[in-house]
């Protein structure tokens, strides 16, 4: 559970019902805090053989998956991992692609994970129940050895 404290509004906000004011806590962040971030990614072979390595840093978003959503297309692998350890956060356009993806892949008898998820994320995945779905796994190497 997020504690987090009101503050006080600003003059220019005092009729504004709807704008969060919520101070930031260790962990979680109010969509104020939230900036579009870019999104590096770099797809590698994997130690395994016929596994792929899909390495994300920064936040899977809306304003920026559309490239990101075209290259994974592209993947063929029989299994995909994706490193999510340096990825801060996803909404759920982000959640879309990996849930799509994952239906893809499963469809054509390919296997898909992730690796490196946060404390954030990984609400994400609980409260959305895909947790259930995708197979989540602390690191990438526990993840190959479990493909």
């Amino acid at each position: 559970m997020v504690n987090s404290v009101p503050i006080e509004k600003p003059e220019w906000a005092a009729n504004e019902i709807h704008t969060p004011f919520i101070q930031p806590s260790d962990e979680f962040f109010s969509l104020n805090f939230m900036r579009d971030e870019p999104l590096v990614y770099n797809i590698t072979d994997g130690i395994r053989e016929g596994a792929v390595v899909i390495k994300l840093s920064g936040p899977l978003t809306l304003s920026n998956l559309f490239t990101f959503q075209a290259d994974l297309r592209a993947v063929q692998a029989p299994v995909a991992i994706f490193d999510l350890s340096e990825s801060e956060y996803m909404d759920s356009a982000g959640l879309g692609v990996l849930v799509n993806f994952y239906t893809s892949a499963t469809s054509h008898g390919r296997k898909m994970a992730l690796a490196g998820v946060n404390q954030r994320i990984e609400a994400l995945l609980d409260m959305t129940h895909v947790k259930s779905l995708l197979r989540v796994y602390p690191t990438v190497a526990e993840a190959e050895a479990s493909a």
